[in-house]
């Protein structure tokens, strides 16, 4: 079995019980704070299309649907329990004519055979690089997806110095346990990437938004 395969039976082995009891939303709104921020520095142009990688329950495709109602959203996610929900709360919120679905392999995307788009002024990822073990990968293949003038915002785990340092150890642990790796060198990678690059460090360096944009 590949790797990629390996990988979407993982997350659709973690996520099933939690996106169907609806666990997976109420308790992560404690700890994936960069989230909102990142949706509220997105700022799409009028009639802009918008995807994200590793759209999850759809929480993020929503929230931002409802922000910028000008826009169109795509989605994408490797795990099928995690688009079953995405559907669920797309449909709930009457947006099935703004937001559309795909399964997919973010390492090995393709827009047009997926959506019939060319490229993207929006691309964002919350809270997924850390979970996604070819994440460099991902992040140069996003950006090839970016019309010009777009930009890529990710929003994960920084690498939480600014907090007691028992904390950030214990925070650590819980997250491998839960096959969760903050990535240390995200702002670097971003800086690699060899367009403008903004790096956001919150609450104490708990949550980092890195925002590339495309020249």
């Amino acid at each position: 079995m590949s790797a990629v395969s390996d990988h979407a039976l993982l997350m659709d082995r973690i996520y099933r019980w939690q996106r169907r009891f609806g666990i997976y939303d109420a308790t992560r709104k404690y700890y994936l704070l960069g989230r909102d921020p990142m949706l509220a520095g997105l700022r799409p142009k009028p009639g802009g299309a918008v995807l994200e990688i590793g759209c999850g329950t759809g929480r993020n495709l929503v929230k931002a649907a409802m922000l910028y109602p000008e826009a169109r959203f795509h989605g994408i996610d490797i795990s099928q329990e995690m688009l079953a929900a995405a559907e669920d709360a797309i449909e709930g919120a009457s947006l099935g004519d703004r937001v559309r679905l795909a399964r997919a392999d973010a390492a090995a995307f393709d827009p047009q055979s997926a959506f019939g788009e060319k490229g993207y002024d929006r691309i964002f990822i919350s809270y997924a690089v850390s979970m996604i073990p070819q994440w460099r990968h991902v992040v140069a293949e996003a950006m090839t997806r970016l019309a010009p003038g777009g930009e890529l915002h990710i929003a994960d785990f920084g690498d939480m110095q600014g907090l007691p340092r028992w904390f950030g150890r214990a925070m650590i642990r819980w997250l491998d346990w839960h096959h969760v790796t903050p990535r240390a060198d995200l702002f670097t990678v971003a800086a690699e990437q060899g367009e403008h690059s903004v790096e956001k460090r919150l609450h104490r360096g708990f949550s980092w938004i890195a925002v590339i944009r495309k020249d």
